[in-house]
């Protein structure tokens, strides 16, 4: 039944041989991987109105919103221009992890994808989230923290079976919502600029009442002023979210991958940079206000520029719904991608560098899952309660990812390696500086989680990888070790005489021990009695030793058994052979003693011993070997 709910769920396995058909094209690539990027002009703008609205008097606040996009559209510029370097100087993807990797050490490249990794699980959260507030603000279910954290945990296995079923097929169901939404913010915006040239674009109503209520209760000191000003810019840089995702991800596009992933590269910053410029534009002239009634600042400003809640509206919501939503789908492409190459390095459990049936990191995407699922419920689904954690991770990997370009150009002095190195000396002091702004001015409301989480996640890894280079320094064998002969002594556990006792002792006999018990645990003296009476009908061949338990208990007897065992030959190996029989349904299975299964985990810890299992058919219409007397 778990094999057929799988199938359906996940779909045919793919051979090994059609990864090639599975990667992307250009299209199909900027909506999986440029998804998050783009979903951000959705809640930047309102973002940097949360700082600037809480802390400065409110005519005034609306003035900011453009000189900071203006600066986070140049930073994004630089950063884009940087990993396009990235993409062609590592075409195997990896991103920040592998240049870190490679040009400065195994630390930073830890923090880059122990940065990255958290980044990845905000983005599920964040996005996730977004979405069902933007699709709340539609039918006014924000204040409802239940079904929000509900709908989101939704949204998230929704991801986690659509990935499951492999990235190609993944990438078409998502791309949809990608380009409706890019369709309904271009025509957002030309409707917005139209009027704004015309004279026709009015206020958001009722902002003149925030105003007072602003001014009233949240004026800050105007020597705070430049403070503001930073952690709104820290807020609104979370626009700059998934530019790194293409270049995590470049061996799933198309041939020749480097060409097609930067210039896929190119047109989401585009994209991004225009889309966010004419939101914050727009939001300075109209003036939306960032209020409890859950509306969000898009919400606000689709309502006054289509004139009402009308099909254009809802158009706009569902899409900025949509794409929130997908914009998950990035982190599922990258997370798992990524943890593979940290797991192929030793610094993660082996599992996660695994493709599943469908050529996909399985075992990455159900981790990534999980994860956001736990950050969605304890931060109850807020967006303005996971943004601060968000940018830390964010601009940690750009800025290593920076630094380890410009060991990289000073290393091999490629062809035009001066001007890469300018843009990234220029990138990597811009990002370190917004990474200094996010943490200094967001520490007190969040930002101190991801700086105390990434170290412990470093060491983390770190303690994986010793533990595996312990497991192999033990397991290595030297040029002069050999195999040697090794006695066996074989021990069958039996309870009663049955066809499935019969099979395990006939298998038992194959394996030509050099010694064979039969061992019973009995309780009483009737229940030896049975056993020895029952052994001599069958005419069974083979010792058969009885362990008196008078607390009725199966496992202690047994283990102190095969001590007595073990001391008696050095360097022994002990096999000890459990019957069992396999049912027709797995339901049936819990009828039953699971004394078994106990024994088997208990004896496995045991150095020097085999546990085999012989499972005999009940249904099976076959009889068991016949064991003939005196053989």
């Amino acid at each position: 039944m778990a094999s057929v709910f799988k199938r359906i769920v996940v779909g045919t396995p793919l051979a090994s041989s059609e990864e090639q058909h599975q990667r992307i094209g250009k299209p199909t690539a900027l909506a999986v991987f440029a998804s998050d990027a783009i979903s951000s002009t959705a809640y930047a703008t309102e973002e940097m109105l949360v700082v600037l609205m809480a802390a400065v008097v409110f005519p005034q606040s609306h003035n900011y919103l453009v000189p900071i996009a203006i600066a986070a559209v140049i930073l994004l510029a630089v950063v884009g221009i940087s990993y396009t370097q990235t993409i062609h100087a590592y075409p195997d993807g990896g991103g920040a992890y592998v240049v870190s990797r490679e040009n400065i050490g195994r630390t930073p490249s830890l923090v880059a994808g122990a940065s990255l990794l958290v980044d990845y699980t905000l983005t599920v959260a964040v996005s996730i989230s977004s979405g069902v507030m933007a699709i709340g603000s539609a039918f006014n279910f924000n204040d409802q923290a239940v079904l929000r954290i509900g709908l989101a945990l939704f949204f998230v296995a929704m991801m986690c079976f659509g990935n499951l079923r492999g990235l190609k097929e993944s990438a078409r169901i998502f791309a949809v919502p990608t380009y409706f939404y890019v369709v309904m913010l271009a025509m957002f915006l030309g409707v917005a600029f139209y009027k704004l040239i015309t004279g026709n674009l009015q206020e958001v109503e009722g902002n003149q009442q925030m105003a007072q209520h602003f001014a009233e209760n949240h004026e800050l000191a105007k020597s705070a002023a430049l403070f503001v000003i930073l952690r709104a810019f820290s807020s609104g840089a979370v626009v700059l979210s998934g530019v790194e995702a293409i270049s995590n991800g470049v061996p799933a596009f198309r041939k020749p991958e480097s060409r097609n992933a930067s210039r896929t590269l190119a047109l989401m910053c585009t994209i991004l940079g225009l889309g966010f410029l004419g939101i914050s534009t727009i939001a300075h002239h109209i003036k939306p206000v960032v209020d409890e009634s859950g509306q969000t600042v898009l919400s606000q400003m689709a309502r006054s520029i289509f004139g009402g809640t009308n099909v254009f509206y809802y158009g706009l919501q569902f899409a900025t719904f949509a794409i929130l939503i997908m914009a998950a789908n990035t982190a599922y492409a990258d997370f798992p991608r990524l943890s593979s190459l940290i797991a192929r390095d030793g610094y993660l459990p082996r599992q996660l560098a695994n493709r599943g049936d469908r050529l996909v990191f399985s075992n990455g995407i159900l981790v990534l899952s999980a994860m956001a699922g736990v950050l969605i419920v304890v931060f109850r689904a807020e967006v303005s309660a996971l943004i601060p954690l968000y940018a830390v991770g964010v601009f940690t990997g750009f800025t290593l990812s920076q630094f380890g370009m410009i060991r990289h150009h000073l290393r091999l002095r490629e062809p035009k390696w001066r001007r890469g190195l300018a843009i990234n000396v220029l990138g990597c002091i811009a990002t370190a500086v917004v990474l200094g702004v996010v943490v200094v001015s967001k520490f007190t409301i969040g930002a101190w989680i991801p700086v105390v989480v990434i170290p412990l996640i470093v060491l983390g890894l770190m303690r994986i990888h010793r533990h595996y280079e312990k497991i192999d320094r033990r397991l290595a064998a030297t040029p002069d070790e050999r195999v040697r002969r090794r006695t066996n002594t074989v021990i069958v556990l039996v309870g009663r005489i049955t066809k499935g006792s019969l099979t395990a002792i006939a298998y038992a006999r194959s394996l030509n021990p050099d010694r064979l018990v039969a061992v019973s645990v009995v309780s009483n003296p009737e229940e030896q009695e049975r056993i020895t009476q029952q052994w001599a009908e069958h005419h069974i061949p083979v010792e058969l030793l009885t362990l008196y338990s008078p607390y009725r208990e199966l496992t202690r007897p047994i283990l102190r058994y095969i001590d007595e065992l073990d001391a008696e030959v050095e360097d022994d190996f002990i096999t000890v052979v459990v019957p069992e029989f396999a049912l027709e349904h797995w339901w049936q299975q819990l009828l039953h003693n699971q004394s078994a299964l106990v024994l088997r985990t208990r004896l496995r810890g045991r150095k020097n011993t085999i546990v085999t299992s012989v499972p005999f058919h009940a249904d099976a219409s076959a009889e068991p070997d016949a064991i003939p007397a005196g053989d």
